[in-house]
């Protein structure tokens, strides 16, 4: 049996631009252009739509998780790019956890696991 792997995520939103310019400023500072953003070999597809709302009603289904290495270099980025912070930062035991949301209201997390976890 084959168990794919994850390569990418559809965002649809009612204003892309604003959409890619928000993860560039908080999360992609490097990246250029209209296409896929790349997170590692992880893409995030911003794409128009007209079957979505302007704000997330249900954000809490999904949420993206971010796993990073050196977590306050992280949060001092996104807090200079002004996220909405949901939840603070806090310590737990399987490691250290923000969650945070996009112009659109989805839900997002930064992450670094302690080691074992």
């Amino acid at each position: 049996m084959i168990t794919p792997k994850p390569g990418s995520i559809v965002l649809g939103t009612t204003r892309p631009a604003v959409l890619r310019d928000w993860y560039r400023k908080a999360l992609a500072p490097g990246h250029e252009g209209d296409g896929p953003i790349d997170f590692g070999g992880f893409l995030l597809v911003i794409d128009q739509r007209d079957d979505v709302d302007a704000k997330n009603n249900e954000p809490g289904r999904m949420i993206l998780n971010f796993h990073v290495d050196d977590f306050d270099a992280v949060e001092a980025q996104l807090r200079a790019a002004g996220v909405d912070w949901l939840v603070p930062v806090a310590d737990r035991p399987s490691g250290r956890f923000g969650t945070f949301e996009d112009p659109d209201g989805n839900y997002l997390q930064i992450i670094q696991f302690t080691r074992g976890s």
